[in-house]
């Protein structure tokens, strides 16, 4: 049991609750314990893609939570939050309301390397204390600038009668909406031609209540703080109102099951079906097929000496991962073990 479990996780369901439910499905399944991390915080009140480790894939958990992500989020418009999301109150209001072609205009300001406040709200760790705790104990708490990078930021769909998500001119997604999304790469010329809304959009200069946009990102940017700035740089103030994720590094939708299929399965003990192998959390390293004798050589943490290779690689005595190394030149390190 070393690998992954990738979660289609539901709104109202916290990372670390997300974790248990894995933990009980595995025992209810007859696996027994294993030791189960997640490859990075999701809010409760976001769904979506996050990969939960099992067994020896705890050790990559790290690169999940380093890995860049892509987002669907819906901003509101007209009240701003503590919280920057649903569960907040409102500490901010305006009465302006953008139009498409304004937030088509603003989103480059917005891609690239920018900097961005984090919540007040959040798990960061301030003199100590999170800073979640010390703004719910009423203190003012001043969040430092941080340099992140947005690779790609696009309206995914347009909100159609408060109930509808219609496709986006950009191409994009086609449709996303609460529990619902699927991740694609950048649409080509030819796919922008071709995509087209299921409904009339809005025309450019109509005044609009909420968007939903599609975010690429780095590690450590986060989607409130974002949907913020972009609100206050369009004259008015907002708050997410939707955050799904689509991609966290390797894994997306397609890989991802909810917890009734994940009890369903729990309960016919076929839990191991689900689960990815412990290479999936790699598929963006080489692998470096070594021998049986260099293989022992690296689970005692011995540098290996032979062709001069560069970088992360992924070292395989066959089909079994060995360890996750680092190669300079000749001269090959272990990075990370896996005692399989």
């Amino acid at each position: 049991m070393h690998g992954w479990i990738i979660l289609d996780k539901p709104h109202g369901l916290g990372s670390t609750q997300a974790v248990g439910a894995v933990k009980r499905a595995l025992r209810q399944s007859g696996a027994g314990k294993w030791k189960v991390g997640h490859g990075g915080t999701l809010d409760p009140l976001a769904t979506g893609v996050l990969p939960i480790a099992i067994g020896e894939a705890t050790k990559l958990a790290g690169r999940m939570l380093d890995s860049d992500k892509i987002y669907g989020f819906t901003v509101t418009f007209g009240t701003q939050t503590d919280t920057l999301d649903l569960e907040g109150k409102v500490i901010a209001e305006s009465d302006h309301r953008p139009t498409i072609g304004e937030v088509e205009a603003i989103l480059p300001r917005f891609t690239g390397p920018i900097e961005q406040a984090p919540p007040a709200y959040s798990a960061i760790l301030i003199d100590g204390q999170r800073a979640y705790d010390l703004a719910r104990a009423g203190q003012d708490v001043e969040m430092k600038l941080r340099s992140v990078m947005i690779y790609e930021l696009q309206i995914s769909s347009l909100p159609k009668g408060g109930e509808d998500s219609v496709a986006c001119r950009h191409g994009g997604l086609a449709e996303l909406g609460e529990g619902q999304g699927a991740s694609s790469p950048s649409p080509t010329p030819a796919r922008q031609q071709a995509a087209k809304p299921p409904y009339p959009l809005p025309a450019s200069g109509e005044r609009i209540q909420q968007i939903t946009l599609r975010a690429h990102v780095s590690k450590g940017t986060y989607i409130r703080s974002l949907a913020r700035d972009i609100a206050i740089a369009l004259g008015t103030v907002g708050h997410v109102t939707m955050l799904r994720r689509l991609k966290a590094g390797p894994f997306t939708l397609e890989s991802a099951i909810s917890l009734d299929k994940l009890d369903e399965a729990a309960r016919g003990h076929g839990i191991a079906q689900l689960m990815l192998p412990l290479t999936a959390g790699l598929d963006d390293i080489p692998a470096l097929a070594v021998s049986p004798d260099d293989a022992l050589a690296l689970r005692q943490g011995k540098v290996l000496v032979g062709k001069p290779h560069t970088g992360l690689m992924l070292a395989m005595e066959g089909d079994t991962p060995v360890a996750l190394v680092e190669a300079s030149g000749p001269e090959i390190r272990v990075v990370r073990g896996f005692n399989l």
